[in-house]
Protein backbone atom coordinates (compact mmCIF):
# COMPACT_ATOMS: atom_id res chain seq x y z
CA UNK A 1 0.00 0.00 0.00
CA UNK A 2 1.04 3.56 -0.84
CA UNK A 3 0.79 5.90 1.59
CA UNK A 4 0.58 9.81 1.62
CA UNK A 5 0.73 11.77 4.88
CA UNK A 6 0.23 15.59 5.15
CA UNK A 7 2.05 16.54 7.88
CA UNK A 8 4.38 13.83 7.40
CA UNK A 9 7.63 15.03 10.32
CA UNK A 10 4.93 16.07 13.00
CA UNK A 11 4.60 14.39 16.37
CA UNK A 12 1.78 12.24 14.59
CA UNK A 13 2.78 12.15 11.09
CA UNK A 14 6.11 10.96 11.88
CA UNK A 15 4.99 8.10 14.02
CA UNK A 16 2.44 7.28 11.73
CA UNK A 17 5.12 6.88 8.85
CA UNK A 18 7.14 4.88 11.09
CA UNK A 19 4.57 2.22 11.87
CA UNK A 20 3.19 2.26 8.17
CA UNK A 21 7.08 1.58 7.44
CA UNK A 22 7.40 -1.31 9.93
CA UNK A 23 4.61 -2.60 8.13
CA UNK A 24 6.23 -2.47 4.70
CA UNK A 25 4.05 0.21 3.09
CA UNK A 26 5.37 2.92 0.85
CA UNK A 27 4.87 5.91 2.95
CA UNK A 28 5.63 9.79 0.99
CA UNK A 29 5.24 13.11 3.45
CA UNK A 30 4.41 16.05 2.76
CA UNK A 31 5.59 18.62 5.38
CA UNK A 32 6.76 21.97 5.95
CA UNK A 33 10.49 22.51 7.10
CA UNK A 34 12.78 22.51 8.78
CA UNK A 35 13.28 19.08 10.27
CA UNK A 36 13.17 19.41 13.95
CA UNK A 37 16.99 18.89 15.38
CA UNK A 38 17.73 15.70 16.64
CA UNK A 39 15.03 13.70 14.73
CA UNK A 40 15.90 10.87 12.59
CA UNK A 41 13.75 10.01 9.56
CA UNK A 42 13.39 6.02 9.14
CA UNK A 43 14.99 4.37 6.19
CA UNK A 44 12.77 4.75 2.83
CA UNK A 45 10.29 7.55 4.04
CA UNK A 46 10.42 10.03 1.40
CA UNK A 47 9.71 13.61 2.41
CA UNK A 48 8.82 16.37 0.21
CA UNK A 49 9.49 20.00 1.67
CA UNK A 50 6.46 22.02 0.18
CA UNK A 51 3.81 23.57 2.08
CA UNK A 52 0.29 22.10 0.64
CA UNK A 53 -1.50 25.51 0.85
CA UNK A 54 -0.16 26.55 -1.93
CA UNK A 55 0.87 23.78 -4.32
CA UNK A 56 -1.79 23.78 -7.24
CA UNK A 57 -3.87 20.64 -7.48
CA UNK A 58 -2.23 19.30 -10.13
CA UNK A 59 1.04 19.13 -8.74
CA UNK A 60 -1.13 17.47 -5.78
CA UNK A 61 -2.85 14.96 -8.37
CA UNK A 62 0.60 13.77 -9.25
CA UNK A 63 1.75 13.36 -6.17
CA UNK A 64 -1.72 11.23 -5.13
CA UNK A 65 -0.82 8.86 -8.19
CA UNK A 66 -1.01 5.65 -7.18
CA UNK A 67 -1.85 6.45 -3.31
CA UNK A 68 -4.43 4.32 -1.51
CA UNK A 69 -4.35 6.18 1.58
CA UNK A 70 -3.96 9.93 2.45
CA UNK A 71 -3.92 10.88 6.00
CA UNK A 72 -4.45 14.44 7.26
CA UNK A 73 -2.21 15.25 10.27
CA UNK A 74 -1.72 18.71 9.91
CA UNK A 75 -3.77 21.56 11.12
CA UNK A 76 -3.63 24.21 13.84
CA UNK A 77 -5.62 23.55 17.94
CA UNK A 78 -6.72 25.60 20.14
CA UNK A 79 -3.41 27.12 21.67
CA UNK A 80 -3.63 29.16 18.07
CA UNK A 81 -5.31 32.42 19.02
CA UNK A 82 -5.59 35.82 16.89
CA UNK A 83 -7.51 38.59 15.49
CA UNK A 84 -11.71 38.06 15.74
CA UNK A 85 -13.28 36.14 13.82
CA UNK A 86 -11.26 33.36 14.84
CA UNK A 87 -12.78 30.91 13.39
CA UNK A 88 -11.37 32.33 10.01
CA UNK A 89 -8.35 30.91 10.87
CA UNK A 90 -9.32 27.39 12.43
CA UNK A 91 -11.34 27.37 9.00
CA UNK A 92 -8.34 28.27 6.83
CA UNK A 93 -6.13 25.52 8.05
CA UNK A 94 -8.28 22.85 9.57
CA UNK A 95 -11.38 23.08 7.18
CA UNK A 96 -10.59 23.94 3.53
CA UNK A 97 -7.39 21.94 3.51
CA UNK A 98 -9.56 18.84 4.29
CA UNK A 99 -12.52 19.30 1.90
CA UNK A 100 -9.48 19.89 -0.69
CA UNK A 101 -7.24 17.19 -0.08
CA UNK A 102 -10.12 14.81 0.39
CA UNK A 103 -11.92 15.77 -2.79
CA UNK A 104 -8.67 15.29 -4.87
CA UNK A 105 -7.93 11.89 -2.73
CA UNK A 106 -11.15 11.35 -4.40
CA UNK A 107 -10.73 12.22 -7.72
CA UNK A 108 -7.34 9.91 -7.81
CA UNK A 109 -9.28 6.84 -6.78
CA UNK A 110 -7.37 6.87 -2.87
CA UNK A 111 -9.76 4.12 -1.34
CA UNK A 112 -9.02 5.36 2.42
CA UNK A 113 -8.23 8.93 4.41
CA UNK A 114 -7.84 9.11 7.68
CA UNK A 115 -8.27 12.93 9.34
CA UNK A 116 -7.08 13.69 12.60
CA UNK A 117 -9.70 15.55 14.93
CA UNK A 118 -10.26 16.55 18.41
CA UNK A 119 -12.07 14.70 21.12
CA UNK A 120 -14.51 18.38 21.79
CA UNK A 121 -16.34 16.66 18.46
CA UNK A 122 -16.87 13.27 20.52
CA UNK A 123 -18.23 16.05 23.74
CA UNK A 124 -20.17 17.23 21.77
CA UNK A 125 -21.99 14.45 21.15
CA UNK A 126 -22.73 13.52 24.60
CA UNK A 127 -23.40 16.19 25.98
CA UNK A 128 -25.46 18.22 23.30
CA UNK A 129 -26.57 20.41 25.70
CA UNK A 130 -23.45 22.49 26.42
CA UNK A 131 -24.12 23.83 22.84
CA UNK A 132 -20.10 23.77 22.46
CA UNK A 133 -20.59 24.55 18.54
CA UNK A 134 -22.47 27.47 19.81
CA UNK A 135 -19.58 29.00 22.68
CA UNK A 136 -16.57 27.78 20.73
CA UNK A 137 -15.08 28.93 17.83
CA UNK A 138 -12.02 25.94 18.03
CA UNK A 139 -14.95 23.36 18.84
CA UNK A 140 -17.12 24.53 15.84
CA UNK A 141 -14.20 24.40 13.52
CA UNK A 142 -13.26 20.88 14.71
CA UNK A 143 -17.59 19.81 13.96
CA UNK A 144 -17.18 21.51 10.83
CA UNK A 145 -13.96 19.56 9.95
CA UNK A 146 -15.38 16.42 10.83
CA UNK A 147 -18.92 16.71 8.84
CA UNK A 148 -17.10 17.86 5.75
CA UNK A 149 -14.72 14.95 5.82
CA UNK A 150 -17.25 12.02 6.39
CA UNK A 151 -19.26 13.70 3.52
CA UNK A 152 -16.18 12.12 1.07
CA UNK A 153 -17.85 8.34 2.61
CA UNK A 154 -21.23 8.75 1.85
CA UNK A 155 -20.94 7.53 -2.13
CA UNK A 156 -19.07 4.33 -0.53
CA UNK A 157 -16.22 4.64 -2.94
CA UNK A 158 -14.06 5.88 -0.12
CA UNK A 159 -13.48 4.81 3.72
CA UNK A 160 -12.90 8.05 5.99
CA UNK A 161 -12.03 7.83 9.42
CA UNK A 162 -12.09 11.29 11.72
CA UNK A 163 -9.68 9.96 14.69
CA UNK A 164 -11.37 12.40 17.87
CA UNK A 165 -8.18 12.32 19.75
CA UNK A 166 -7.52 13.33 23.63
CA UNK A 167 -4.94 14.52 25.52
CA UNK A 168 -1.81 12.84 23.72
CA UNK A 169 1.48 12.14 25.55
CA UNK A 170 5.01 11.63 23.88
CA UNK A 171 7.64 13.44 22.89
CA UNK A 172 10.02 14.53 19.25
CA UNK A 173 12.91 15.31 19.41
CA UNK A 174 13.50 19.13 18.70
CA UNK A 175 9.22 19.97 19.04
CA UNK A 176 8.21 21.79 21.74
CA UNK A 177 5.50 20.05 23.70
CA UNK A 178 2.05 21.32 24.21
CA UNK A 179 2.65 20.76 27.71
CA UNK A 180 4.71 23.60 28.23
CA UNK A 181 2.20 26.16 28.45
CA UNK A 182 0.41 24.32 31.59
CA UNK A 183 3.97 23.57 32.87
CA UNK A 184 4.75 27.05 32.87
CA UNK A 185 1.04 27.82 34.50
CA UNK A 186 1.49 25.71 37.08
CA UNK A 187 5.41 26.91 37.93
CA UNK A 188 3.62 30.26 38.23
CA UNK A 189 1.44 29.94 41.01
CA UNK A 190 4.42 28.90 43.28
CA UNK A 191 3.09 28.38 47.05
CA UNK A 192 -0.06 25.59 45.75
CA UNK A 193 -0.70 24.64 42.45
CA UNK A 194 -4.61 25.43 41.70
CA UNK A 195 -6.70 23.27 39.45
CA UNK A 196 -10.65 22.33 39.18
CA UNK A 197 -12.28 19.18 39.63
CA UNK A 198 -12.88 17.41 36.49
CA UNK A 199 -10.39 14.90 34.19
CA UNK A 200 -9.54 13.86 30.43
CA UNK A 201 -9.03 10.58 28.32
CA UNK A 202 -5.05 10.36 27.42
CA UNK A 203 -3.02 8.55 25.02
CA UNK A 204 0.63 8.15 23.62
CA UNK A 205 1.92 8.85 20.81
CA UNK A 206 2.50 5.94 19.96
CA UNK A 207 -0.66 4.77 20.48
CA UNK A 208 -2.09 7.68 17.72
CA UNK A 209 0.39 5.70 15.60
CA UNK A 210 -1.26 2.70 16.12
CA UNK A 211 -4.74 4.06 15.66
CA UNK A 212 -3.89 5.37 12.30
CA UNK A 213 -2.81 2.45 10.68
CA UNK A 214 -5.82 0.87 12.07
CA UNK A 215 -7.92 3.33 10.52
CA UNK A 216 -6.34 3.13 7.18
CA UNK A 217 -6.45 -0.69 6.83
CA UNK A 218 -10.34 -0.77 8.37
CA UNK A 219 -13.03 -1.16 5.98
CA UNK A 220 -15.29 1.34 8.10
CA UNK A 221 -17.23 3.53 5.50
CA UNK A 222 -16.96 6.82 7.44
CA UNK A 223 -16.76 7.45 10.83
CA UNK A 224 -15.77 9.47 14.00
CA UNK A 225 -13.84 7.25 16.05
CA UNK A 226 -13.01 8.35 19.59
CA UNK A 227 -9.42 7.11 20.79
CA UNK A 228 -8.64 6.72 24.43
CA UNK A 229 -6.80 4.13 26.72
CA UNK A 230 -6.05 6.09 29.96
CA UNK A 231 -8.60 7.89 32.08
CA UNK A 232 -7.49 10.67 34.93
CA UNK A 233 -8.37 13.04 37.17
CA UNK A 234 -6.69 16.39 36.61
CA UNK A 235 -5.42 15.71 39.89
CA UNK A 236 -3.80 12.59 39.50
CA UNK A 237 -2.23 13.82 36.01
CA UNK A 238 -0.88 17.08 37.71
CA UNK A 239 0.64 15.11 40.44
CA UNK A 240 2.77 13.01 37.71
CA UNK A 241 3.38 16.34 36.05
CA UNK A 242 4.48 17.68 39.53
CA UNK A 243 6.82 14.33 40.25
CA UNK A 244 8.76 14.42 37.01
CA UNK A 245 9.09 18.70 36.91
CA UNK A 246 10.44 18.06 40.59
CA UNK A 247 7.65 20.41 42.25
CA UNK A 248 6.91 20.11 46.05
CA UNK A 249 3.89 21.65 47.08
CA UNK A 250 0.09 20.72 47.49
CA UNK A 251 -2.70 20.46 44.65
CA UNK A 252 -6.10 22.27 45.84
CA UNK A 253 -8.90 21.34 44.16
CA UNK A 254 -10.87 24.72 43.82
CA UNK A 255 -15.12 25.46 43.55
CA UNK A 256 -16.01 25.46 39.87
CA UNK A 257 -17.04 29.36 40.67
CA UNK A 258 -13.36 30.28 41.62
CA UNK A 259 -12.24 28.81 38.23
CA UNK A 260 -14.34 30.44 36.23
CA UNK A 261 -13.68 33.92 38.24
CA UNK A 262 -9.85 33.43 36.94
CA UNK A 263 -10.30 32.18 33.61
CA UNK A 264 -12.88 35.48 33.04
CA UNK A 265 -9.88 37.71 33.94
CA UNK A 266 -7.85 35.91 31.34
CA UNK A 267 -10.74 36.39 28.59
CA UNK A 268 -11.37 40.35 29.46
CA UNK A 269 -7.40 40.94 29.08
CA UNK A 270 -7.19 38.86 25.68
CA UNK A 271 -10.38 41.14 24.62
CA UNK A 272 -8.70 44.27 25.66
CA UNK A 273 -5.42 43.04 23.40
CA UNK A 274 -7.71 42.51 20.85
CA UNK A 275 -7.50 38.86 20.45
CA UNK A 276 -10.20 36.86 20.27
CA UNK A 277 -9.41 32.78 21.78
CA UNK A 278 -10.69 29.75 20.23
CA UNK A 279 -12.01 28.75 23.11
CA UNK A 280 -14.15 31.05 25.66
CA UNK A 281 -12.83 29.85 28.70
CA UNK A 282 -15.31 30.62 30.92
CA UNK A 283 -18.57 28.57 29.19
CA UNK A 284 -15.48 25.58 28.79
CA UNK A 285 -15.53 25.49 32.46
CA UNK A 286 -18.78 22.79 31.33
CA UNK A 287 -15.66 20.39 29.69
CA UNK A 288 -13.16 21.66 32.07
CA UNK A 289 -14.39 20.43 35.36
CA UNK A 290 -16.02 17.19 33.84
CA UNK A 291 -14.41 13.40 33.70
CA UNK A 292 -14.17 13.77 29.42
CA UNK A 293 -13.12 10.06 29.99
CA UNK A 294 -13.24 7.46 27.06
CA UNK A 295 -13.91 3.36 27.38
CA UNK A 296 -10.68 1.91 24.91
CA UNK A 297 -13.33 -0.21 23.72
CA UNK A 298 -14.88 2.71 21.95
CA UNK A 299 -12.69 2.89 19.17
CA UNK A 300 -8.99 2.45 20.42
CA UNK A 301 -9.38 -1.80 20.41
CA UNK A 302 -10.88 -2.12 17.67
CA UNK A 303 -8.36 0.20 15.33
CA UNK A 304 -5.71 -2.25 17.34
CA UNK A 305 -4.21 -0.35 19.49
CA UNK A 306 -2.33 -1.63 22.54
CA UNK A 307 -1.34 -0.90 25.82
CA UNK A 308 1.69 1.35 26.67
CA UNK A 309 3.60 2.83 28.93
CA UNK A 310 1.60 6.32 29.86
CA UNK A 311 3.57 6.99 32.54
CA UNK A 312 7.17 7.50 30.81
CA UNK A 313 5.19 9.45 28.12
CA UNK A 314 4.33 11.70 30.61
CA UNK A 315 7.46 11.87 31.78
CA UNK A 316 9.50 12.32 28.64
CA UNK A 317 6.78 15.48 27.65
CA UNK A 318 7.28 17.27 30.97
CA UNK A 319 10.85 16.75 31.32
CA UNK A 320 11.33 18.17 27.09
CA UNK A 321 8.67 21.58 28.35
CA UNK A 322 11.30 21.85 31.20
CA UNK A 323 13.84 22.57 28.93
CA UNK A 324 11.65 24.47 26.15
CA UNK A 325 11.05 26.35 29.58
CA UNK A 326 14.68 27.11 30.36
CA UNK A 327 15.28 28.41 26.93
CA UNK A 328 16.26 24.98 24.67
CA UNK A 329 15.27 26.30 21.63
CA UNK A 330 12.60 24.20 19.70
CA UNK A 331 10.18 23.96 16.65
CA UNK A 332 6.39 25.55 17.63
CA UNK A 333 3.51 25.34 15.92
CA UNK A 334 3.38 27.26 12.95
CA UNK A 335 0.33 29.27 11.82
CA UNK A 336 0.07 32.85 10.74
Amino acid sequence: MKVLIIGGTGLLGLEAARQLLAKKQQVIGLALPPLPVGVTLPPGYQVIYKNYLTMEDEELLNLMEGVQALVFAAGIDERVEGRHPIYDLYDKYNIQPVIRLLGLAKQSGVQSAVVLGSYFTYAQRLYPHWQLDKHHPYIAARIHQMEAALKYAEDGTMNVAVLELPYIFGVQPGRQPVWTILLEQILAMRKRTYYPKGGTAMVTVRQVGQAIVGAIHKNHGGNAIPIGYYNMTWKQMLTLFHRHAGIERKIVTIPVWIYRLGVSAIVKKKRRQGIEMGLDMVKFSNVMTSNLFIDKNEGSKMLGVKPDDIQTAIASSIHLSMEAIKGKTLVKMKSE
